[in-house]
């Protein structure tokens, strides 16, 4: 069965390498490209491929869009992420938004071409140092959890107390609402009292 394919990238020399690659092999068929994820959403709509290419940083709407958009309009295409970034940002987003691949374009011809066949049936494809990168998340620990000190301090923080103010409403001393506050820092892997706040209430610390 031939794998129709659709290749999306912002430089024309990455897509006429692939294209070449591609339609060198009677495997595959090469419907059209794009050069940003807004066109990448409109041809897959309207070429309907097996399998789209994906490159992930592009001028305007880039690549973690292009996959959301076509998660949310339910389109089939399978997304195979082809990218020289393989940093927790890029790759974790992408994934989250429906790619079902994440490959390296470092990769060699046959790794490429293994990776499309698997994307086109539905299995999910990691280059090795995405895989180990995932893998490293998974293993991390649970962020250890904030005391009931530790919540009281940052909503009191929070509500624009100073740690003076604070400690006179706790009745503690003002450096044990400091120490209170460089513990939830370490906790929550910040370095100051607002980013301590936006994370506590991203985290649903600190209700709303």
């Amino acid at each position: 069965m031939t794998i129709t394919l659709l290749i999306t990238d912002d430089h024309p020399i990455v897509r006429d390498g692939l294209r070449g690659i591609f339609t060198a092999d009677q495997g595959f068929e090469v419907l059209g490209e794009a050069a940003s994820g807004d066109e990448a959403v409109a041809l897959t709509e309207k070429l309907r491929p097996d399998v789209v290419l994906m490159d992930l940083r592009m001028p305007g709407s880039g690549g973690v869009a292009a996959i959301a958009e076509l998660a949310k309009r339910g389109n089939p295409a399978r997304i195979l992420v082809l990218t020289t970034y393989d940093t927790d940002t890029d790759v974790v987003p992408a994934i989250e938004a429906g790619a079902t691949g994440y490959l390296l374009k470092d990769a060699p011809r046959e790794e490429l071409f293994r990776a499309v066949r698997a994307t086109a049936r539905g299995e999910a494809v990691l280059s090795p140092a995405v895989a180990d990168l995932i893998m490293g998340r998974m293993r991390a620990p649970a962020p250890e959890p904030l005391s009931r000190r530790e919540i009281e301090v940052l909503t009191l923080i929070s509500r624009g107390s100073t740690n003076k103010e604070a400690a006179k409403q706790l009745f503690i001393s003002e450096a044990t609402v400091k120490t209170h506050l460089v513990h939830a820092y370490a906790k929550l892997g910040v370095k100051d009292r607002a980013a301590a706040v936006a994370t506590a209430f991203e985290r649903g610390l600190l209700g709303s």
